[in-house]
């Protein structure tokens, strides 16, 4: 039975089973707590811990996900991998336990028709209600093993929290391995023989700080089967590499590389580990994750030129991977559509980190010969951690030039740095962690939003809190919640509403609106008077804001369809800011906007504008929105039922913030800057409507001072700054000269120092230009010092130049430069003949020297 087989199978079963049928959701999670989506109940999490009420009470997903915490063993094992699918079905306060087994077991054994002799079971050994209900419906008890809570209870992921036992579901592969005990094979006392295919998770408890168990209010299920262990399973294979999954990939790799699978084993963990990541690669840069060198992009990277190294190691000498990547397509794509659409751009970014990555590699055998010359053929653990950090460099190439040229390498250490590697990337990748509850939670009130349609409303005050709920507050800082607001609650990226509650015999003025809670809306700001709660208010918001807010929030949308059409659909939105006076918009792209490019958007977004079209704003299901080609951000929890923001055939988004009625209402749109914030991510700040004309003010106020200072019309400004510019240059040019001339090269070397043997000179200068410095020294290395050391005083910081004749070996200017930039609390460092530093206390310059001096003697 093929994987798609199995997949389409376990939804229709679910789905006849009442359960709605979600996509997978992307691999980066709405959650601070988690980099990836590393299992399927991630996208559900609020909802496990109650924060956010479900809209459907069962569901049953193929969810992508990704893991790294073992990726080491990738390759090596039938069945670590970094990205997997899988299958799952929740209920939330629904059915329980019954169900949840009886299912479980009935798709196994009648839909999959997996012999039952073939399967075992493991339960929590103090759940008996587990037991009995495997029991009932027909597995020998000597199949059903009682084990503890290491074994059989999640939970929970942080040290409070929900949590529960769970029961399993082992295949047996019959292969032959020695049992721990001597006894009958079963999962407990084998390792390689029992798959656990299926993991029923029973989230019915909460653990306070103490430990202490107490019942959930509503009792959920969490289950999860791997859709790679279960093609294995259906096509009595051992190895997950061996299914359907991976063939197609796999020959594309044996057809490039020129090499054959299942020959020998080296070969074939290298194959296996370029299968499993490219899928990771595929799907991870699909999402929109770019490789960089922190956060997931720094996972992606690692991912990315581990599978390079082994391509290296298969005798790659040229980029590969990006060609595999249309086989991953051709194989997942009718289920994850998203990466068909990407092709083309992920290859792309696969090559271009493939051929740095290839270059790196060359550039890295250069410093490994040179390491080991100056370390007496010695490459410390540290120095073969910090090649495959920094370069990426294996450490199987690594051990390999070692034996070539008689080098000692310290395997040991290079292992206890890795380890060390792997613990933060462990603790950087994060648990599937719960945040704490707040005051709210508890409440079971909603507040109605009517700020969609009104900027003021009668409320009822139904809550006031300071330190803790009140019945009325006076004159104090205090939060306030109300039966209906017309205040819009920070969300998705627009900034909450301002504005004031009126009472007969207070006014509270809103600083800040937010949801804890799902329904709850919560107002926070200065109380002037008293109100209490029961009171009828009047509540405004301030509408100036509100509208310059509107303006800025339909313009990003704008803006985002812009941005697509003129670099490509591969552009996603990563973040964004809606404020009153500005916009901010996060995008996936691999390149700065060129000055053509940013006129062409502004040139769009302008057009739409004078336009003047009717923003229409429709309620429909989400189906339906996803057909008509609505952008839904996966940052983002839809509903059965999603508000869906139109503007004419140009911007179809789902949004739930506030919107112009029209575009002619935004006014002029133009863009103040566009910039990277990390690798793969641009940054394009804009403004509309009253700030636009502020900002032509304001250029206009600089341009009449420009004239003013030059004494020059419009048509004269330009030719003046070039003129002024070039006499500034030759100016400079002069007082360079003059400055080499009026140092005599011969007075230093007379005042030159020597230690050990060391004939050195050591000089200092305020506000000197560099190059000119970078001359002297070279001049003095001329007429036959071995060492030059500069230090240029510019305000409160320093440059510091070493330079040392070529042959001088035992000098390394890079280090030294490092070292003296250390004493002025900076850094730096460079070649081995010529070095640049910085240091950021001038006043410790003689301290450096010192230390100069010090260095010398231990040479």
């Amino acid at each position: 039975m093929r994987s798609d087989e199995i997949r389409k199978l376990f939804l229709e079963f679910f789905k006849k089973k009442n359960h709605k049928i979600l996509p997978s959701a992307s691999l980066v999670p709405d959650d601070p707590q988690l980099l990836f989506t590393v299992a399927g109940m991630v996208p559900f999490k609020s909802i496990f811990w109650g924060k956010v009420d479900p809209v459907y009470t069962r569901i049953a997903t193929c969810q992508k996900c990704l893991r790294t915490t073992d990726i080491e063993n990738v390759g090596k094992t039938p069945r670590h991998h970094t990205f997997f699918e899988m299958l799952g079905n929740f209920s939330f306060g629904d059915y329980f336990k019954e169900e949840a087994i009886e299912w479980a077991w009935e798709f196994i054994t009648q839909v999959l028709k997996i012999p039952e002799e073939k399967l075992w079971i493991s339960v929590y050994e103090k759940d008996d209600e587990a037991y009995e209900i495997w029991r009932r419906i027909g597995v020998p008890t000597n199949k059903i093993l009682k084990l503890g809570k290491e074994d059989n209870f999640w939970g929970p992921a942080g040290p409070t929290g929900p949590c529960g036992p769970d029961t399993e579901i082992f295949y047996d592969t019959g292969i032959e391995v020695p049992t721990f005990d001597g006894k009958e094979p079963n999962p407990a006392n084998t390792e390689g023989r029992f798959v656990e295919i299926w993991n029923l998770v029973f989230t019915e408890f909460y653990q306070d700080e103490e430990g202490n168990l107490q019942p959930l209010k509503r009792k959920n299920i969490d289950t999860g089967a791997g859709l790679e262990r279960l093609a294995a399973m259906m096509q009595k294979v051992y190895y997950n590499f061996d299914t359907d999954l991976f063939k197609p990939i796999i020959d594309t790799i044996c057809n490039i590389l020129n090499v054959r699978y299942k020959e020998n084993e080296e070969t074939d963990v290298s194959i296996r580990v370029i299968a499993d990541h490219i899928r990771a690669i595929t799907f991870l840069i699909s999402d929109g994750v770019l490789p960089s060198n922190e956060g997931r992009g720094y996972v992606l990277r690692r991912i990315l030129r581990r599978a390079a190294r082994h391509g290296a190691l298969l005798g790659a000498k040229r980029p590969f991977l990006y060609h595999i990547v249309s086989a991953v397509v051709e194989k997942m794509n009718s289920v994850y559509p998203e990466i068909k659409e990407k092709e083309e751009f992920v290859k792309k970014i696969v090559l271009g980190e493939e051929e740095r990555f290839l270059q790196n590699l060359n550039r890295g055998i250069e410093i490994v010969h040179r390491i080991a010359k100056e370390n007496n053929g010695v490459i410390s653990g540290e120095d073969a951690f910090k090649m495959y950090d920094t370069y990426g460099f294996p450490i199987d190439i690594l051990r390999d030039i070692a034996e070539e040229n008689n080098y000692k390498l310290d395997v040991k250490g290079f292992e206890q740095y890795m380890e060390q590697q792997r613990k933060r990337g462990r603790e950087a990748i994060g648990e599937i962690e719960f945040s704490k509850k707040t005051v709210y939670e508890s409440l079971s009130i909603k507040t109605e939003f009517v700020g969609y349609e009104k900027m003021e409303e009668d409320s009822k005050i139904l809550y006031i809190r300071t330190d803790d709920f009140v019945t009325e507050a006076n004159d104090v800082d205090c939060e306030i919640i109300l039966d209906k607001t017309p205040f819009y609650a920070e969300k998705g990226g627009q900034v909450s509403d301002k504005g004031v509650i009126k009472g007969d015999y207070g006014e509270f003025y809103v600083e800040y609106v937010y949801s804890p809670k799902e329904g709850i809306i919560v107002h926070k700001g200065k109380l002037k008077g008293k109100l209490k709660v029961g009171e009828v208010v009047k509540s405004k918001v301030d509408v100036d804001k509100r509208k310059a807010t509107m303006r800025n929030h339909t313009a990003t949308h704008l803006l985002h369809a812009a941005l697509r059409k003129v670099l490509g659909n591969h552009v996603k939105q990563s973040g964004s800011l809606v404020a009153p006076e500005k916009l901010r918009f996060d995008f996936t792209h691999f390149a700065a906007l060129t000055p053509e490019e940013i006129k062409e958007v502004e040139d769009i977004v302008n057009k739409e504008i004078l336009k003047a079209q009717n923003v229409v704003i429709e309620e429909k299901t989400f189906e339906e929105a996803i057909k008509e080609g609505a952008i839904a951000l996966f940052e983002e929890k839809y509903g059965d039922y999603v508000r869906v923001v139109k503007v004419g055939l140009f911007s179809e988004e789902l949004c739930g913030g506030t919107h112009v009625a029209n575009t002619g209402e935004i006014g002029l749109f133009k863009i103040i800057s566009e910039g990277s914030v990390s690798a793969g991510v641009r940054r394009i700040e804009a403004i509309t409507g009253l700030k636009s004309l502020d900002y032509l003010r304001n250029l206009e106020e600089n341009w009449k001072l420009i004239k003013l200072e030059l004494d020059a019309n419009d048509s004269e400004v330009i030719n003046k700054i070039k003129k002024f510019k070039s006499e500034i240059k030759e100016f400079e040019n002069k007082l360079k000269e003059q400055v080499k001339k009026s140092i005599n090269i011969e007075s230093i070397l007379k005042s030159s120092e020597e230690i050990n043997s060391i004939r050195f000179n050591v000089l200092k200068f305020e506000n000197m230009d560099t190059e000119a410095l970078r001359e002297i020294a070279d001049r003095l290395i001329d007429k036959g010092l071995d060492l030059v050391v500069i230090f240029n005083k510019v305000g409160s910081k320093v440059i510091i130049i070493v330079k040392r004749k070529k042959d001088q070996e035992r000098l390394h200017s890079g280090k030294i430069a490092k070292e003296l930039a250390k004493e002025l609390n900076g850094g730096g460092g460079g070649r081995p003949d010529f070095a640049q530093a910085g240091g950021k206390d001038a006043s410790k310059i003689d301290k450096a020297i010192q230390k100069l001096r010090y260095i010398l003697k231990e040479c």
